[in-house]
């Protein structure tokens, strides 16, 4: 199966990556192009979308010189912008319809395009670096198709791309999700982090260390945890491992049909590339042919017998069969480190070594990984110890849930969320499943189903229903009552978004506390609450008729988990 058949299914999504520096004179305006899916569109659609776009982009800026556009509403389309660098922009088009699968929030949908491109320069360095290390654009243009094509396969649903939508509107993209420990275990983590940093003798280290999808303790900058901990949970962790079944994630929930389908896109990246290459007569001579790292490609970390993640997806130096040293690049200080992984159990140990202090990589890496396994084994710091106590003091999966609520509490100033697990807030879809699965059985059985619904209904004599869509009209549940609760909140984090939007404009200073609650179709109670930099949204299915009731819902929850930071008083 070739990379057409995964995307041409999928137009109703259209994500693109241009320079508007590029392509400005006739003729050349292909140059401009950095990246787009489906990759199979035709180039004169793929060009017909940019234009619009820069239109877009050209026109707002009349009317608001100095805040770039994020969204554009049109009737059939959300159009997504964020510009990742001086004149690049990353925009996403989505078509609206009126599958509920379509409720989206905006936000969410810019987490998308702000998550690849941290994630992209994390790997690859500033885009913008690579157009000028090669003009022509080719090289951007590998480095740019690989890595958004391994990302968006977390997204693969069989052959169609499923973005963010009402469901995941009880998770924050772009926070870490950490573990709670007690003081005992928090010296004995310290303890791990100072013996793990020193395995680099007097070099200046940086550590993180994760249990199971969570953060336990970090020595880098905010903005660097939060890309090195994404990247972790999606491909480093003990349920992102090809041994492990993961049935939950904090960010996103992967499937067996996207690694398939990955696949398939990787074995026609090069005719695709090729066929963009022919197109190009300012490409970089025709030959596509990069050596192009794929840090996100599925199922390709493993655990080597000292303990150590290791991966043969990296760059190979010319000349030699053995993969290079993984390395990434820290957003605060722009030092590229080498990557170093260890595993023990639940606990994932990320060293980060500076790649400058490092002459001999591979010989004094090795060196580094055996002094490691030496200093986790010492006696008065036994790794075993603290993954014991890590694991008592876990709870489980279900370890934050809070019975009777379903919640996302987000602190925007560390940058840290906690939230109701993925199987809790699942119970609030489960109906909706099914009833779904009843209307494709409509769709495609049609004539059978409804000469049973004659016989068990009654209701309606065959000659009297006009058209196909009348009998559709009865077995659609238009909004199940176990979505309606998240498709409300998804609509209150849209208020809030807004309100926030506005708030960042009027002045860094000018936070507003805000509350809004929303009464459901199905009788649930959605609340958020916003102040000093915290959000609170929740979700309450079974509360009494009174918002009072609900209030002081909120209220014993905000007293007992969060230190009173929502109470009114």
């Amino acid at each position: 199966m070739g990379l057409s058949s995964v995307t041409t299914v999928n137009e109703a999504i259209k994500f693109c990556i241009f320079d508007l520096k590029r392509g400005q004179h006739e003729g050349q305006e292909l140059d401009k192009i950095l990246f787009f899916f489906p990759t199979d569109l035709p180039f004169s659609e793929q060009l017909s979308v940019i234009g619009l776009s820069e239109g877009l982009i050209t026109f707002t800026r009349i009317f608001s010189p100095e805040a770039a556009c994020e969204v554009i509403e049109a009737e059939e389309h959300s159009h997504v912008f964020y510009e990742a660098e001086p004149d690049i922009w990353m925009v996403m088009i989505a078509e609206k319809s009126k599958e509920s699968e379509a409720i989206w929030r905006i936000d969410a949908l810019r987490g998308v395009l702000k998550e690849v491109h941290y994630l992209f320069m994390m790997f690859n360095g500033p885009i913008r670096a690579l157009l000028d290390k090669e003009p022509a654009g080719g090289l951007i243009r590998s480095h740019l198709y690989t890595f958004i094509m391994d990302y968006l396969s977390d997204f693969l649903v069989g052959k169609k791309l499923q973005l963010p939508n009402f469901r995941d509107s009880l998770r924050e993209r772009g926070t870490v999700q950490m573990l709670t420990i007690g003081r005992e275990a928090a010296i004995e983590v310290q303890s791990l982090v100072r013996q793990i940093e020193s395995s680099a003798g007097n070099t200046p280290c940086y550590s993180l260390i994760l249990f199971q999808d969570l953060l336990v303790s970090t020595t880098l900058s905010p903005e660097d945890t939060i890309n090195l901990f994404t990247y972790a949970v999606l491909r480093l962790s003990p349920r992102a491992l090809p041994s492990a079944v993961s049935s939950w994630s904090y960010l996103r929930k992967g499937n067996v049909s996207s690694h398939a389908a990955t696949g398939s896109i990787s074995a026609n990246s090069g005719a695709v590339l090729d066929q963009f290459y022919r197109s190009h007569n300012s490409s970089s001579a025709g030959d596509p042919g990069y050596n192009v790292a794929r840090p996100l490609q599925p199922d390709k970390w493993t655990k080597g017998k000292d303990g150590f993640l290791v991966s043969g997806i990296w760059n190979t130096e010319a000349g030699s069969s053995t993969p290079t040293i993984p390395t990434i690049l820290l957003q605060q200080t722009g030092e590229r480190m080498y990557l170093c992984v260890f595993r023990h159990r639940n606990l994932t140990l990320i060293l980060l070594i500076p790649v400058t202090s490092i002459p001999n990589g591979e010989q004094a890496i090795s060196i580094v990984k055996q002094q490691i396994l030496e200093n986790v084994s010492l006696p008065s710091l036994k790794i075993d110890k603290v993954e014991e106590k890590l694991s008592k003091g876990w709870g489980g999966e279900n370890a934050y849930h809070v019975s009777g609520y379903r919640y996302l509490l987000v602190d925007g100033d560390k940058n840290v969320s906690r939230a109701s697990p993925p199987t809790k807030v699942t119970t609030l879809t489960k109906q909706a499943k099914t009833l779904q699965g009843v209307r494709i059985m409509a769709t495609s059985e049609l004539v059978w189903f409804k000469s049973l619904v004659f016989k068990l209904l009654g209701r309606l004599a065959e000659d009297e229903l006009q058209s196909k869509d009348q009998f559709d009209d009865l077995l659609e549940p238009k909004q199940t009552h176990t979505q309606e609760s998240l498709v409300a909140l998804t609509k209150l984090r849209e208020e809030v978004d807004l309100e926030k939007s506005r708030a960042k404009w009027d002045g860094p200073d000018q936070d507003k506390d805000l509350e809004i609650s929303i009464r459901a179709k199905n009788n649930a109670w959605v609340i958020g609450r916003v102040t000093r930099g915290k959000e609170l949204y929740m979700v309450l299915e079974k509360a009494n008729e009174t918002l009072l009731y609900a209030s002081d819902a909120v209220e014993n929850f905000s007293n007992r988990y969060c230190n009173g930071s929502f109470s009114l008083d």
